[in-house]
């Protein structure tokens, strides 16, 4: 007969006691506060699997303020119902205020495990690809004569007359006189309601 060793840890004895006390407590005060039934064995599992989830998230290492916030949370109803059945409070007349916070934990239950579970951290930006080498460098790296590059069609000018580039500097200056700062294209575009390369034809030349 194989005898499997059996191996006692007194910190895993003492989790399930606490737990299983916990349990007792928070069942007790949701049927003291008028939860009857399955809905008062609900009460315990709601506050456990939230301090579960919101464990989880902490150890995760992502959004520790929200895993935080909601362990606090699930905490404080665990601990509440322990010191409210340890004689604080009368089970058998439970205040009204009581009865609204046992009630209304099952939304407040809801709210904390969607969050937990559906929220996620910002994903990090993935880094640029490597540009390639550019092909006239290349050749030159291996003894080929690099190929010349097309050259570029130049863009026509466009024609400022001279009025309307004194009267945009004028502008310029009053602008700088007033934010201490240049006027840009964009401003000057709106102040001479004209189109925008001529705005940064005129930009250009102040």
């Amino acid at each position: 007969m194989i005898r499997l060793p059996v191996r006692l840890d007194a910190v895993l004895i003492q989790a399930v006691i606490a737990a299983a006390l916990s349990f007792a407590h928070l069942h007790d005060l949701a049927s003291a506060a008028g939860q009857d039934g399955w809905k008062a064995w609900a009460y315990p599992v709601s506050v456990d699997l939230l301090l579960v989830a919101a464990w989880k998230r902490l150890r995760s290492g992502a959004s520790k303020a929200a895993g935080w916030c909601w362990f606090v949370v699930a905490l404080a109803a665990s601990l509440g119902a322990n010191v409210a059945t340890a004689g604080l409070l009368d089970l058998d007349d439970v205040p009204a205020w009581l009865r609204i916070l046992v009630a209304g934990w099952p939304a407040v239950a809801f709210l904390g495990g969607t969050l937990l579970a559906h929220t996620t951290p910002a994903a990090e930006p993935a880094s640029a690809p490597a540009e390639p080498e550019s092909a006239p460098a290349v050749q030159e790296s291996a003894g080929l004569p690099a190929e010349s590059e097309p050259e570029k069609p130049q863009l026509p000018t466009t024609h400022v007359p001279a009025a309307l580039v004194t009267h945009a500097r004028k502008l310029a200056d009053e602008h700088h006189a007033r934010t201490g700062s240049p006027i840009d294209p964009g401003t000057l575009r709106a102040c001479l309601n004209v189109p925008a390369p001529l705005a940064d034809a005129i930009a250009a030349r102040l």
